[in-house]
């Protein structure tokens, strides 16, 4: 017995919303924009900025600056760098770090780690160089 058209486009509304719900669920924020951008090189910054996909829960967020190399130091070891802060940025969906000064010539991996509103961390790392 053929089932009537009604009950065809029902369960076909009803498995189509069930695989839209996964992507949803699982949703996270992703970096979008950053300045210097990865691979860059940029004058002597004082302030980098992270734009995310999605709103931060800012108070779960964080990033890690590590020179990774020096003009003129072959063997130069990596060396974190600190005394900066990181902020939200005004719409929520970015990190503004501010250094205390000017970050000198050489070579840095900014590794970055947030949390969305699915209380879940994603991470990231770029590089990028100071000329």
């Amino acid at each position: 017995m053929p089932r009537p058209p009604l009950f065809k486009k029902s369960l076909i509304a009803v498995a189509f919303a069930l695989t839209a719900l996964p992507g949803a669920a699982f949703a996270r924020p992703q970096l979008v924009a950053a300045n210097p951008a990865a691979n860059a090189s940029v004058a002597k910054p004082t302030r980098l900025t992270l734009g995310f996909s999605e709103a931060l829960q800012a108070d779960h967020s964080s990033i890690t600056l590590t020179m990774t190399g020096m003009p003129g130091m072959a063997d130069h070891p990596p060396m974190p760098i600190k005394g900066f802060t990181t902020a939200a940025a005004a719409d929520g969906k970015g990190l503004v770090i501010t250094l205390p000064r000017a970050l000198p010539t050489g070579s840095y991996d900014l590794q970055w780690t947030v949390m969305g509103n699915d209380h879940q961390p994603v991470s990231g790392t770029y590089s990028f160089k100071v000329r």
